[in-house]
């Protein structure tokens, strides 16, 4: 806490409380008229109704009063109050509170994966880092691989980051080590991509620069609706990128904690590939899935 000191003035009415740093750079002279809903130690010291006029320059910090009190009444409660003031607004004007930034772990189906999810928007898509010299452009997955030897790719998407671990170590043993690196990260507004993020909407463009044809479309609809939320929930995505039609086989690019997965094929012969043959067997009775 600040120290401040009671310090008379050659004018009787006007008393300096002094403290052991500079307050603000320049002057401020307020009277009851003045603007200052910025400055809670104004509001405060007006709460007295003897106190006429603030005076705040320097290192101190200068208050008038009227006649109807005498100062040994009233000048320590005064220092009292400034001391207090000063605490919480060490520069006189009201501190803005910054936003806090929420980061939780989460585990994924992929035991090498672990979701970090924040409170607050990163990025509107994706983007996928394969490998630490695929890093440039992405500084926040820059700062998870100078930081931790142990992680192989990164995942950022909409409001998570998705961290992958090599076999060296346990996800218990760095867990909080990592959420607390990126909850420091984005809390000191750390610029997270400077590349262009790939949408959600349709990502196989970036990948085979083409467009659905009418069966495609059909199954990535049924994608996106029934599967895609669930496994972007578990911190990945999957997107359909080749069609058979002649085979009716429809290949999936798994992303993310997908990637690599050792339940994805499971996950694609158990559920997603009953719920395209439920919903257009006629196109599809086969899905196969490929490592992004």
């Amino acid at each position: 806490m600040h120290t401040i000191l009671i310090e008379p003035t050659e004018n009787p009415k006007v008393m300096k409380f002094v403290a052991d740093y500079n307050l603000i750079p320049g002057s401020l002279e307020l009277d009851r008229n003045s603007d200052i809903s910025e400055i809670p130690l104004a509001q405060e010291v007006f709460n007295y109704p003897f106190v006429e006029r603030i005076f705040i320059t320097a290192n101190f910090v200068a208050v008038a009063k009227q006649d109807t009190v005498e100062w040994e009444h009233i000048a320590e409660n005064l220092k009292n109050v400034i001391e207090d003031e000063l605490l919480a607004n060490p520069r006189i004007y009201l501190q803005k509170k910054k936003e806090m930034i929420q980061i939780y772990a989460e585990m994924t189906p992929n035991p090498n994966v672990m979701k970090f999810v924040s409170s607050k928007i990163l990025m509107d898509g994706f983007v996928e880092v394969k490998s630490r010299e695929a890093s440039e452009g992405v500084p926040l997955a820059q700062a998870i691989f100078k930081d931790f030897d142990f992680a192989k790719e990164v995942f950022i998407s909409d409001n998570f980051v998705a961290v992958t671990r090599d076999n060296s170590v346990e996800w218990h043993q760095v867990m909080m080590a990592v959420r607390g690196l990126i909850a420091e990260y984005l809390q000191s507004g750390g610029e997270i991509s400077n590349i262009v993020a790939q949408k959600h909407e349709s990502p196989v463009e970036n990948i085979i620069n083409r467009d659905y044809t009418d069966n495609e479309q059909k199954i990535s609809d049924i994608l996106n609706e029934y599967v895609a939320p669930a496994v972007e929930n578990d911190g990945g995505k999957i997107s359909l990128i080749e069609y058979d039609e002649a085979n009716k086989t429809a290949k999936m690019l798994l992303q993310g904690a997908c990637s690599g997965c050792p339940s994805s094929t499971a996950t694609l012969k158990g559920g997603i590939e009953n719920i395209l043959k439920q919903f257009v067997p006629d196109l599809v009775q086969h899905v196969e899935a490929v490592n992004g």
